[in-house]
């Protein structure tokens, strides 16, 4: 697997002329949540998850990161990944045989709970409650696809699980596999400097978040609502809680009938 995958796990950060190894190979590395992708694209791996709190996790070593070129499983010369549509038809489709080698090889040593998914604008949409759901789990293979998609045999034979970003479609699962990632990961132990932010988030209880404030209290003649800085936690909670439920009924009304049923 080693000249098929590229891994991203923890590194040790300080200035060097010689390049390092992307993945340094620990048992504390071993037992890190993983996110395998299959891709065309794997430079586009860690892309954002790279930065910021998922970036200093990766660094860290909470989660780690392995791509899977699916071009390398190519066929022939040219290393074809794709056909023709059965039955005709514009586009192209991925081919079982090629996306099935590869699948075999990113699930390989997959330990417990370890979904496959395949990012599908006709699959089930992507919320919080999945996000968790992945959180809990050892790790996550995820299978971007492109062109017109994926043999709906590789699918079937693999039993993967079909989920969306979102009622659109994009030119393929690479974006929307970082967006999946990102609300994941952040789920994990150790990655959010302050566990009850995750607590407090939209969606988190089933409602949007609350409007938030900060320093200056005065500006442009717009002022921080009163009871936020009176210092009385418990109006705070119950303004917070009454301006979540305004929010939540005006902008999302499917999530509270969902509620309030």
């Amino acid at each position: 697997m080693s000249d098929i995958s590229k891994s991203h796990g923890r590194l040790a950060v300080r200035p060097t002329f010689t390049p390092r190894e992307l993945v340094q190979h620990t048992p504390e590395l071993a037992k890190a949540w993983t996110a395998r992708i299959i891709t065309l694209f794997p430079g586009a791996f860690p892309g954002v998850l790279g930065e910021s709190l998922t970036g200093k996790a990766l660094a860290q070593g909470i989660w780690q990161l392995q791509t899977f070129d699916l071009r390398t499983y190519g066929i022939g010369k040219h290393r074809n990944v794709d056909d023709t549509p059965a039955g005709g038809g514009a586009g192209m489709v991925l081919r079982p045989d090629v996306t099935a080698a590869a699948v075999r090889d990113a699930m390989a040593g997959a330990r417990g709970r370890w979904p496959l998914v395949y990012l599908s604008p006709r699959g089930r949409r992507f919320d919080q409650e999945m996000a968790r759901t992945f959180a809990s789990c050892d790790g996550i293979t995820m299978l971007c696809g492109r062109f017109e998609g994926v043999d709906e045999r590789v699918l079937e034979a693999f039993g993967i699980m079909e989920v969306s970003l979102g009622d659109f479609v994009m030119t393929g699962g690479e974006i929307a596999a970082q967006a999946m990632l990102d609300a994941t990961v952040r789920l994990l132990p150790g990655v959010l400097g302050n566990a009850e932010s995750a607590v407090e988030e939209s969606f988190s209880n089933g409602m949007l978040e609350h409007p938030q404030y900060t320093k200056p209290a005065d500006w442009e003649g717009r002022e921080i609502p009163e009871v936020l800085l009176s210092g009385n936690h418990a109006k705070i909670e119950a303004w917070r809680k009454g301006e979540s439920e305004r929010i939540t009924r005006e902008r999302r009304p499917d999530l509270w009938e969902k509620l309030t049923r």
